[in-house]
């Protein structure tokens, strides 16, 4: 049988050399779909046969499981990291990272690849292999599982027949288009908030209708619900939730007061800013006849009005804690149970929940108990008032206070031995007048008086925790005895893990051009050197560039049914019991502890720990909302100055520019790198500074520099210097 002659094309047919350059082309576009006859061209092949051999390739490829064919004849690049489920983190330039518990990598999202998810919104993304020399993984979304927010605040723009919503957020890089019948009497130039309700497949911005028309831009209250917007908070509490509220009788039967512990005969008094309203917490002293002290932290008993469940309830869960702006609190709870029913005002019996401690001379703790009780408050100070008579003034409960001062400072003393860290940064508070304008800028200070309440707000916190891990056992009833896991039930803690070693040893090195010294060896030794070093800091110009770099070194501390203990209080044990008017983990603990105390069996977990995550969550997004409500005032206060010149420090530094803190007031804003003419400078991310390529003159963190406001932007709540020579 004669045999038919092999063609050059077929003698030359090396499979593998074929199939290494079909995969360099998939491997530079990893989602896009070849045929034989795409991917012929590409590699220049015109000779049918040679075609053929590319088809084989392909097929072998795909059985080989390194393409896939979804569709009859067109393959495409198999991911080989397959599909993961995470958060979208947005830029302001539209591409994003996706942050996964599934990968330790975050996966790079190029803008077209994003679909249309936004910032926050939980997405099922589909990995690219890893190119060869590629630093970090790539992928596109597939499938939006679930949307972070559908509303955004912004500024109005009308045209003819439309209009959009330019929205306010760096994180939000798409304008969402409003129908002309959709606009609820908004202006052009109005800020409003919009809310997406539809997003068609091959629309570049979603379509919206207004909400709320909040006013012209620039007005104090226009500026602050806009600011609780942007973070998606409430901006008030809905009908249905103020009427329940309404119902709530403030009357205290004889029933209820005999059922519970009664202290309206013992000294009781609150101590508050002196512009608070409401007073979730009270301190009690009483010197027992064998020479202790009884002393009662008793703590608002909001669960008693607020019953699980019910409408209030719903309400005080999804906003999790009271949010504080620079000029108002937006409360967790409807105004009558924060700042009336449940608010420990004085001389007015009041339901708390207490924690109630013998203590002696040496604030050693001898017993404790913890119940529900019925208080008097016989004053109310403010902060200033207590102040003075810790420095010797004459003044009401003067015994009280100075005992509890000098037990404060014991166990304050005590706490900072075992290895807690002291981190009592400086608060930048506003003076302003009745429309909201500032005025001035002071710094809030923590004082004796503050300690005072502070360690015993901790103390209550600490010995309920431990409570619970002790077998819900009280420590005079198993004296000597230590807590132990497997005696624990589940529970709600307030918890901070160790910090990273590696942002510890960075920051360590930072410091020494500053001449401090950082020593990193155990967590108590640690904790000790960082103390003296904030302690060193204190006055002087760098002191709060430092703190700032102090706490990035940090974890964050958070709200989680698994305990590891609070690494910055260097408390094994820790929950949140005092403020459950402001706060919903405290609620929780309430319920629990008195759960627990009543012989109830363990409480469901998984059901508690995703509650911690939505607290945890929410009160991230208050501390940015109030973080954003100083950032505006800063900047308004700023906005009559510009052209001065003032003194600062350099408080940070990233590629596009030099942020400045000044040194009068604590505003920051930024020196552009294009502002600096002298030469052409480079940021040197590790070592914290910017350099000029020629002058090899350096701007560094922690410099002393001179600087000129240029500009301010009320909207982005920025400001712009121009570095004096």
């Amino acid at each position: 049988m004669a045999h038919k002659r092999k063609s050059k094309a077929e003698k030359g047919f090396n499979r593998e050399k074929m199939a290494g350059s079909i995969m360099a082309i998939f491997s530079n576009s990893p989602r896009k779909l070849y045929n034989y006859k795409q991917v012929s061209k590409y590699l220049g092949i015109q000779d049918d046969f040679q075609k053929q051999q590319v088809l084989q390739s392909l097929e072998w490829l795909s059985s080989g499981g390194q393409l896939e064919e979804p569709e009859a004849g067109k393959f495409r690049l198999k991911s080989r990291a397959g599909y993961l489920i995470g958060k979208v983190d947005m830029t302001q330039y539209g591409y994003a990272f996706i942050i996964s518990e599934e990968m330790e990598d975050d996966v790079f999202i190029a803008r077209p690849n994003m679909k249309t998810a936004m910032n926050g919104d939980i997405v099922k993304v589909h990995v690219f292999p890893q190119r060869p020399r590629a630093n970090r993984f790539e992928g596109e979304v597939v499938e939006i599982i679930e949307r972070a927010r559908m509303s955004f605040v912004g500024i109005i723009e009308i045209n003819n027949n439309f209009a959009f919503l330019v929205t306010d957020s760096r994180k939000m890089p798409y304008d969402i288009f409003i129908p002309i019948n959709k606009l609820k009497g908004g202006k052009a130039g109005q800020k409003a908030i919009a809310k997406i309700v539809e997003w068609p497949a091959n629309a570049k911005s979603p379509i919206g209708e207004i909400l709320e028309v909040l006013g012209n831009p620039g007005e104090n209250d226009v500026e602050m619900h806009a600011i609780l917007a942007e973070f998606d908070l409430p901006l008030y509490f809905p009908k249905e939730v103020d009427d329940a509220a309404e119902l709530i009788s403030e009357t205290i039967s004889p029933e209820e007061i005999a059922e519970r512990r009664d202290f309206r005969k013992v000294p009781t008094f609150t101590i508050d800013p002196h512009d608070a309203k409401d007073f979730d917490d009270a301190l009690s002293l009483e010197k027992l006849k064998n020479g202790n002290w009884e002393v009662g932290v008793h703590i608002a008993d909001v669960s008693h009005y607020v019953r699980s469940k019910g409408i209030i309830e719903e309400e005080a869960y999804a906003r999790a804690t009271s949010v504080y702006l620079v000029d108002r609190v937006v409360p967790m709870l409807p105004e009558r149970l924060s700042n009336f029913i449940c608010s420990l005002r004085p001389d007015e019996e009041k339901l708390c929940f207490s924690a109630v401690f013998e203590m002696n001379d040496n604030a050693e703790i001898l017993k404790e108990w913890f119940g529900r009780t019925v208080i008097k408050s016989q004053k109310r100070f403010a902060y200033e008032d207590a102040q003075e008579i810790i420095m010797g003034k004459e003044g009401d409960m003067k015994t009280e206070i100075l005992t509890l001062h000098r037990l404060a400072q014991k166990l304050r003393k005590d706490r900072f031995g075992s290895g807690a860290i002291a981190f009592d940064r400086v608060e930048v508070k506003f003076n302003i007048d009745e429309n909201g304008k500032p005025l001035s800028v002071y710094f809030k200070e923590q004082k004796e008086s503050n300690q005072l309440i502070e360690e015993f707000m901790l103390l209550a916190n600490k010995m309920v925790a431990t409570f619970v891990n002790r077998g819900c056992r009280f420590l005079q009833d198993v004296p000597g005895e230590k807590p132990k896991a497997d005696k624990a039930k589940p529970f709600v803690y307030r918890i901070h893990d160790n910090p990273n070693v590696e942002r510890l040893e960075s920051f360590a090195m930072f410091i020494r051009k500053f001449g401090y010294d950082l020593q990193l060896g155990s967590g108590k030794q640690a904790a000790v050197s960082l103390n003296k070093l904030l302690d060193d800091v204190q006055g002087k110009k760098e002191q709060n560039v430092i703190e700032t770099l102090a706490l990035r070194a940090m974890a964050k501390a958070r709200y989680s049914t698994e305990n590891i203990g609070h690494y910055g209080l260097a408390f094994p044990f820790y929950t949140h019991f005092t403020s459950p008017i402001r706060r919903y983990p405290d609620m929780m603990v309430h319920r629990m502890l008195a759960h627990y105390l009543g012989g109830g069996e363990p409480k469901n977990k998984k059901k508690y720990e995703k509650r911690c995550e939505h607290s945890s969550e929410m009160e991230k997004k208050a501390m940015d909302a109030e973080r954003a409500s100083i950032k505006y005032k800063q900047v308004e206060f700023m906005s009559d100055k510009l052209g001065q010149e003032f003194d600062g420090i350099i408080s940070g530094i990233s590629e596009w520019g030099i942020y400045v803190e000044l040194n009068e007031n604590k505003c920051e804003g930024m020196v552009s790198v294009q502002s600096l003419m002298d030469d052409f400078y480079v940021f040197d991310e590790d070592n914290y500074c910017m350099t000029g390529k020629s002058t090899k003159k350096v701007y560094q963190l922690g410099d002393d520099v001179k600087v000129v406001v240029k500009s301010v932007n009320l909207a982005k709540r920025q400001m712009d210097f121009t570095m004096m020579e």
